[in-house]
């Protein structure tokens, strides 16, 4: 068996950083979801300057960057009831632990939320696919489309041609090393840190220079649960070109040869340590504090946290380089994050209206490079691509972001598919043949997707 991680996690990590797939890093600021202050209110003015809906409607927002601090989102609430003094808006802050389920809960008791900030796998694949969701088509104006990339149009469209979410923010998700402790084992040499990329050749070698000089825990295949597994699945499906699915988004293909051979060599290499006591939060966690040298689960909202020293760097001080996910063909293929808003059909048109006003103001107004960086992500429109231009550390970022790669996670079955990978991950750590696991994982993944 191979050898786990051994750290002693404090009792504070489930709080700590986390990114769900395709989800936001979790703001450590974010007031939490199961109690009643987790519910803020924007206050109108007594008179309405200008018609328009008068509506009381609420906002639940997983936390994606500081739309999960509640003074943040107050700041844009302010901002919107300046324009629309007549629009009520209560927001609750989820989290990804617990988030799913609060939703689901209230869809069940017949109370789910007017609007909902998250990504597609959740307002397009999941609940816009039962037939929750408004379909906001009319939002999809020809200009809109036209400042938007083809492939985020698609990730927020349904197979039906239904829109079930207008996206406001993306991201590319990579991965992390400490620049300090690979120079001083001199595996910088395989490391291209202007374009902050490597081939899958030089990334095992980086990972067996770490290791020789007495780093033993390099890297984590954290598999605990599914948080953060947008990280495990691009180690894998890039090393040798693999693939997670079918270009279609119809079927589960990630027991290729390709990824087989990648889950080989990692499991095969020293310093690569499956752990099944940890998940993607609690890796960076542990890459923050020294004992993991690189980090899987890694995007821009990590890199500029300076929650534990300045922005960039452990908690020691050690310089933090963030890097795509290797490959041999020269071509990252990055999972992305596209977060926006998506509308329940709870029956009232009011409410859907003002709904509407409300992701019109955020996404399409003077106001959107505000909301945009509240996520601390990119904007989807070409025309805030600049947003950052003065930002050494984003400007920097954005290198990364011609690497996306498909966003597949909008193929049916994706929750079952989801823990289905982290158990695989958990069989080949215990020394499971990492074929028949892959298989197996693939057989469940599928038959989840036929289901739906």
């Amino acid at each position: 068996m191979k050898k786990k991680v051994s750290a002693l996690l404090a009792a504070g990590m489930a709080a700590s950083l986390l990114v769900g797939c395709g989800g936001g890093a979790a703001s450590s600021s974010a007031a939490p979801a199961s109690t009643a202050e987790s519910t803020t209110s924007a206050a109108a003015p007594a008179e309405s300057t200008e018609a328009g809906q008068a509506a009381d409607i609420t906002l639940w927002t997983y936390p994606i960057g500081k739309w999960g601090d509640s003074d943040s989102v107050n700041e844009l609430l302010a901002d919107f009831n300046a324009q629309y003094p007549d629009i009520h808006v209560t927001v609750e802050y989820l989290d990804y632990t617990n988030g799913d389920d609060q939703v689901n809960t209230a869809i069940e008791g017949g109370s789910a939320p007017d609007l909902v900030m998250e990504g597609p796998e959740r307002l397009v694949a999941n609940w816009g696919a039962k037939g929750l969701m408004v379909d906001l088509s009319d939002l999809w104006t020809d200009e809109q489309k036209a400042d938007i990339s083809a492939s985020v149009e698609a990730a927020c469209k349904d197979s039906s041609g239904a829109y079930y979410e207008y996206p406001l923010c993306m991201t590319a998700h990579c991965m992390a090393i400490n620049k300090t402790v690979f120079e001083a084992a001199d595996a910088m040499q395989y490391v291209d840190e202007e374009n902050h990329t490597w081939t899958t050749e030089n990334f095992l070698k980086a990972v067996q220079a770490v290791y020789d000089s007495g780093k033993t825990d390099v890297g984590a295949i954290y598999c605990s649960g599914q948080g953060g597994d947008q990280g495990t699945r691009a180690i894998i499906n890039n090393m040798y070109g693999g693939t997670f699915t079918d270009a279609a988004h119809t079927k589960y293909t990630a027991d290729s040869a390709e990824n087989i051979k990648a889950i080989q060599a990692l499991y095969d290499q020293d310093g690569i340590n499956f752990d099944a006591s940890i998940n993607g939060g609690e890796e960076i966690t542990l890459f923050r504090n020294g004992t993991l040298q690189m980090a899987f689960c890694w995007n821009i909202a990590q890199q500029t946290n300076s929650d534990n020293g300045p922005a960039g760097t452990t908690n020691s001080g050690d310089d933090i380089l963030f890097m795509a996910f290797p490959t041999d063909s020269g071509d990252p293929q990055l999972c992305g994050g596209i977060w926006g808003f998506g509308i329940f059909d709870n029956g009232d048109e009011n409410k859907i209206a003002a709904s509407k006003t409300f992701i019109d103001f955020m996404a399409n107004s003077d106001e959107t490079a505000k909301a945009v960086k509240t996520s601390t992500y990119f904007s989807v429109k070409n025309s805030l691509s600049d947003l950052y231009k003065d930002d050494e550390i984003m400007s920097e970022y954005q290198k990364l972001m011609p690497y996306l790669g498909d966003y597949y996670q909008v193929v049916p079955g994706w929750a079952e598919a989801r823990t289905a990978w982290w158990n695989m991950l958990q069989q080949v750590g215990s020394g499971a043949d990492v074929t028949t696991a892959v298989n197996e994982f693939c057989t469940t993944a599928n038959a989840a997707a036929s289901a739906s």
